[in-house]
């Protein structure tokens, strides 16, 4: 049964900053124009034009304050002037029976040290108020003074949200799991009838791009509740306090609207391990965090149901309290989509462009592993911009191809010009990668060749993987490090040189190499995992982790150049045949090797 839930109650509107600003404002001004009426009349003299008056009597008196002076005419005008008080002055004022008064240094009038002391207030109100509207306007009231403590979270009713799980392709798993979360807040007597408790706190957790936040106003589509969204980050504060005030508001509201949803957002920028701050445990994060295991530990006692969904790409750094059953009951991994998820994205994502009849969605999905679906929605953008800088009616397969290889690796530096020199060497550079690719039965399907820089390289070679892979051999592994040496390998071999551009390659192949040891266990030290830190074995074990690494390497590079002096004549004639075309597809490269072919990703 639907539940009706009442329009969300207003804020309550505290002193608006602007107001109180114009009203001290106002004050300066009302002040500034009083000092002037009080002098508007007053005639300044100069020095030598105030001793003429005096030696003519016509100065009745004269109080003098330091080196300025006041006085009064025997006709009743007012005067001041600059005076040096010097002994001729006095002796002038004497001899004529001038009434004077002497007054100490002057110290700041009332009026202006008042002026003064507002003058930071004023600055402060306006750093508030600046401060607070660049904030937005969430639920706390954004602009306004005194709401530094309230909650930005923004506040969307039940009709506001239009999205369900139709629009969520992909992720099944993860839907299946929120489809509880959902029928409790349509139906909690459902549950409640068997004494079962709903879940206080779902954590999304995912590489960044998979759709947690769209999973998460999902739930709330379906349910036809409240939702409250809110980043990490806006709780945090340099002013101790602040955060955890914003907590307290935040779920006073929650309560208000219960049943609802509170959804927080990259919650490791507030829900990180205690102890790690500068101020220990009254750093103003850490208090925050406080706040928020004490009402996600509380709340669900009050009348009501308030459900937390949090999402982060970093579970690893959230504090245990947060995680324990009670707050956060049920993590939830959203992973990078499989084939079939991949063709639902694309699908959802072809709605809003206009492809050509012969594009197959289902070809792209098995050409995309590894893409998240923000990866798949910028896929099709940059298809569709290509198309329509190309003024093409549709969107063809070449653009997607187009489009992939740019993501992948880079645009294309089509200014960039090389020496032969170069060129050759870069050709049999690529040319030692694609071979051994070709060689290796364990290694990834070869795609594509190119020496056209793209990015930060000046050549490239890939391979896309056959299908989505969960885990890999040690044989996969090995054969990665033979055809990341291959580009040093064939400049060794055939110009006995080596350039700065295998660094990369290097770098790859030592860091396969030392997680094989250190993190699998494939090496004579035995199946041991020594941990992601070195503080976490001893420096003789070190030394032997190194000597492995450098093993594995070496026998990877005597097996990458044994095939290579194998086939050189193969090296040579896909060099030449490269430095002459400058890109080469993986059918292309089959057949003038004369190698079977495996199956390719092209999609073309």
């Amino acid at each position: 049964m639907s539940k009706k839930f009442k329009r969300p109650p207003l804020p309550t509107k505290g002193p608006n900053a602007v107001w109180v600003l114009l009203f001290f404002l106002g004050l300066g001004v009302a002040y500034l124009f009083w000092y002037n009426s009080i002098n508007r009349d007053v005639e300044h003299v100069s020095y030598s034009k105030l001793l003429d008056q005096v030696a003519q009597d016509q100065i009745k008196s004269i109080a003098v304050q330091d080196y300025t002076a006041q006085g009064k005419y025997r006709d009743g005008r007012v005067f001041n002037a600059n005076v040096a008080p010097t002994e001729r002055f006095w002796s002038a004022l004497f001899d004529h029976k001038v009434d004077v008064e002497v007054f100490p240094p002057e110290k700041q009038s009332w009026g202006s040290m008042f002026f003064l002391a507002l003058l930071p207030l004023i600055f402060l109100m306006l750093f508030f108020y600046f401060r607070q509207n660049q904030g937005g306007g969430g639920g706390g009231g954004a602009g306004k003074i005194f709401s530094v403590g309230k909650s930005k979270a923004k506040l969307f009713a039940a009709n506001q949200i239009s999205i369900t799980f139709k629009d969520v392709a992909g992720v099944q798993d993860a839907k299946e799991d929120l489809k509880e979360i959902v029928d409790f807040l349509k139906n909690p007597a459902k549950f409640e009838r068997l004494g079962a408790k709903i879940p206080r706190g779902v954590l999304l957790s995912g590489a960044p791009g998979n759709g947690k936040t769209l999973l998460a106003k999902a739930v709330a589509g379906e349910a036809s509740c409240p939702f409250f969204s809110i980043s990490g980050s806006d709780f945090v504060e340099v002013f101790v306090g602040v955060g955890a005030s914003r907590v307290r508001d935040l779920f006073a509201q929650a309560r208000r609207q219960a049943p609802c949803i509170v959804f927080i957002d990259e919650i490791d920028a507030v829900g990180r391990h205690r102890g790690a701050g500068l101020g220990g445990g009254n750093d103003e994060r850490e208090q925050t965090l406080n706040q928020l295991l004490t009402e996600m530990d509380g709340f669900s006692t009050e009348h009501g149901n308030v459900i937390v969904l949090a999402a982060t790409n970093r579970p690893d750094v959230l504090d245990k309290a947060l995680l324990r059953p009670g707050r956060f009951d049920r993590i939830i991994e959203v992973p990078y989509p499989d084939v079939a998820s991949r063709k639902e994205i694309l699908h959802v994502h072809a709605r809003s462009v206009k492809l050509a009849e012969s594009v197959d969605l289902g070809k792209i999905a098995r050409g995309t592993p590894g893409f998240s679906g923000a990866d798949l929605a910028n896929l099709i953008n940059e298809a569709a911009l290509l198309a329509s800088k190309l003024d093409c009616e549709a969107i063809e397969i070449m653009h997607f191809e187009s489009a992939r290889d740019k993501i992948l690796v880079g645009g294309e530096h089509k200014t960039l010009m090389f020496t032969k020199e170069e060129k050759a060497m870069t050709a049999y550079h690529e040319a030692g990668h694609s071979l051994l690719n070709l060689l290796l039965p364990a290694t990834d399907p070869f795609h594509k060749v190119t020496i056209m820089p793209r990015g930060q390289t000046l050549g490239v070679s890939w391979s896309l993987p056959e299908g989505d892979k969960t885990s890999q051999t040690k044989t996969q592994f090995t054969s990665h490090i033979v055809v990341a040496l291959g580009g040093l390998l064939a400049e060794k071999l055939v110009f006995n040189e080596q350039t700065a551009g295998v660094s990369s390659d290097l770098q790859k192949a030592s860091a396969i190499a030392r997680k094989m040891v250190r993190n699998f266990g494939m090496s004579s030290l035995g199946p041991i995992n020594y941990g992601a830190t070195y503080d976490s074995f001893s420096g003789k074990t070190s030394e032997r982790i190194d000597a492995e690494v450098e093993k594995i390497i070496s026998d990877c590079y005597d097996q990458g150049n044994k095939l290579l002096v194998e086939n050189r004549d193969k090296l040579n004639l896909l060099a030449q045949t490269l430095i002459e075309k400058e890109t080469l597809h993986a059918a292309e490269v089959y057949e003038l090797l004369g190698i079977p072919p495996r199956e390719t990703h092209s999609l073309q």
